[in-house]
């Protein structure tokens, strides 16, 4: 039996999602994409740091996520920054609408990875922190590192 980590083959990480959002709640989401895209994801050419995802008529959608256009492609190559369809069951994508019509929480999307050779994305719930909460993390930060060195 394989491990959650051993299936999950992780191509891109959003480190600045944590850093700028409070994460509620994750879920994966499969995304649609061209042959070439795909070509280019396995040769870890995406970029999801300034991507957030949208609810629109009762679809996900992906927003300014980069994947590099594939060097071998020729005419099939596809703009870097088009909008993409998540793939999600009706009943999540209705509950994640009712939770964006909350002020302050938004969808962002914190990893790009391959589970059984299919290209996921984990979309997180968020809310914005405010500057002095991401103070407290770093100075939390600071403490615990520290303390394992004085451990040490």
């Amino acid at each position: 039996m394989k491990t959650k980590s051993e299936e999950r083959a992780v191509i891109a990480n959003n480190s600045k999602a944590r850093h700028d959002y409070t994460i509620e709640d994750t879920l994966e989401c499969g995304i649609a994409l061209v042959g070439t895209e795909v070509k280019s994801i396995r040769n870890k050419k995406v970029n999801i740091k300034d991507s957030y995802a949208q609810v629109k008529n009762g679809e996900l959608f992906i927003l300014n996520m980069h994947i590099s256009p594939y060097e071998e492609g020729s005419y099939n190559n596809v703009s870097p920054t088009r909008t993409r369809k998540l793939l999600a069951n009706k009943r999540e994508i209705n509950k994640l609408s009712a939770l964006v019509a909350q002020k302050g929480v938004t969808l962002v999307p914190t990893s790009v990875y391959f589970s059984k050779n299919h290209v996921k994305v984990e979309i997180a719930i968020a809310k914005g922190k405010k500057i002095y909460d991401k103070r407290q993390d770093i100075a939390k930060k600071d403490a615990e590192r520290r303390m394992r060195q004085k451990a040490e």
